[in-house]
């Protein structure tokens, strides 16, 4: 696929927007209010989660933010921007956490709290897990979540995938952690904000991203990589609802939702406990005694409703934000035929990154993203591990007969 130039991204943006789909807009619409009133039930701030996880839907698909498709770009072509915006995400989000939890005091009466974590063999194989499914399911978890209210019936099946995975996940919980037998811990928990203090925490996280940033743009100018291809979009205030974001200005909203999500819940932005928690449902509706399980023994919410949950009320907000989204840009399309290697690739995709969250502290939200801005040593080491797993995922697609990408590929 040849590069992009200015002239080309111009005109992508000036014109062939697609119209906005009314009915499925007002179904999206409808969904929304829907959710709101079943949030109203649960009181004010469950309320205001819906609205937080509708806006991260939005966000996500407006700015096309992936971590799959960042991280596949990076190792395959050495194409650094999605990674250099992951970093300006990650700034937002850390400085705003500092100042939440340096605080104590939230929304509602929350105590924020980051999510801080020991560095355990479960980590690294869990990390490289997820990596490497990402790779075959075509999704991240938050991924999952935006292209599903998307339309996409490829990543639907990513999603089936992701939630068995998380099913076997809660049953070996008691082999990954606390006495299980492969839990084994390698390193206590490392907060920077602990350790070196608030600002001077905070300072050197701020110094990494730069760094890491730096690396990016080194990586760009050697390799040379294509432009990314321009999406469709409207011009000026339209583009807001008409199209594609720019990077930055995603990567700067998501840091800030995910800032309201701990101040509104206490703890920061998640998506697969919400995971674990459906596939226990199921198997608990069908009869498996899953209260005896490890992983529910002095956790609750099994047998709570699930607006209770405040990742499965972000969850659907993102799928129903995605949906009108898509529709508002013209964009939402079913796609109905998937050939049945890349069913097999999504299935197996979802379900190991399902099972790695599952005792990796979290995915590509809750360990990578809330961990690092968590000031946590742990969301360090789960993005190490879980590139080395993307590295394998290119080497593996080919198996399932998923398209490797090419030195001169503008989309990969």
């Amino acid at each position: 696929m040849s590069t992009v130039n200015s002239s080309d991204v111009v005109s992508a943006r000036s014109s062939h927007v697609p119209p906005i789909q009314q009915r499925t807009v007002g179904v999206s619409l409808l969904l929304a209010v829907a959710l709101v009133i079943a949030g109203t039930t649960q009181g004010s701030a469950t309320v205001l989660k819906v609205l937080l996880g509708l806006a991260l839907g939005v966000t996500l698909f407006h700015a096309r933010f992936g971590f799959t498709s960042a991280w596949r770009q990076l190792v395959a072509v050495g194409q650094g921007r999605g990674l250099q915006a992951h970093m300006l995400m990650l700034a937002v989000a850390t400085i705003g956490f500092t100042i939440l939890i340096s605080h104590g005091g939230g929304l509602f009466g929350s105590e924020p709290r980051g999510y801080v974590a020991p560095i355990t063999l479960g980590l690294l194989i869990g990390s490289f897990l997820f990596g490497l499914g990402m790779q075959l399911g075509g999704s991240c978890a938050s991924g999952t979540l935006y292209a599903t209210g998307s339309g996409h019936v490829g990543v639907l099946v990513t999603l089936i995938g992701f939630v068995a995975g998380s099913g076997i996940g809660v049953a070996h919980a008691g082999f990954w952690t606390g006495d299980g037998a492969g839990f084994v811990k390698l390193a206590d928990p490392f907060s920077f904000t602990a350790e070196l203090g608030a600002v001077g925490g905070t300072l050197v996280l701020v110094a990494l991203f730069g760094v890491v940033a730096f690396v990016a743009q080194s990586v760009i100018q050697r390799r040379r990589p294509p432009q990314i291809e321009a999406v469709p979009a409207a011009i000026g205030v339209a583009r807001i609802v008409r199209g594609s974001w720019p990077l930055w200005a995603g990567a700067i909203v998501l840091g800030l939702l995910n800032v309201l999500v701990l101040a509104v819940s206490g703890r920061p932005w998640g998506v697969t406990s919400a995971f674990r928690l459906w596939a226990s449902k199921i198997l608990d509706g069908v009869g498996v005694d899953v209260g005896a399980w490890a992983y529910w023994n002095d956790r609750p919410g099994l047998d709570a409703g699930l607006l209770t949950d405040t990742t499965t009320v972000l969850n659907l907000g993102i799928i129903v934000g995605a949906l009108a989204a898509s529709a508002a840009a013209g964009s939402f399309a079913l796609v109905r035929r998937v050939p049945r290697r890349h069913i097999v690739a999504g299935l197996i995709g979802g379900a190991l990154m399902g099972y790695g969250a599952a005792f990796a502290f979290g995915c590509n939200i809750g360990a990578y993203f809330s961990g690092i801005a968590s000031a946590s040593l742990h969301g360090w080491v789960w993005a190490v591990f879980a590139l080395l797993g993307t590295a394998a995922g290119l080497k593996a697609r080919p198996l399932f007969g998923l398209s490797v990408p090419r030195p001169d590929d503008s989309v990969c």
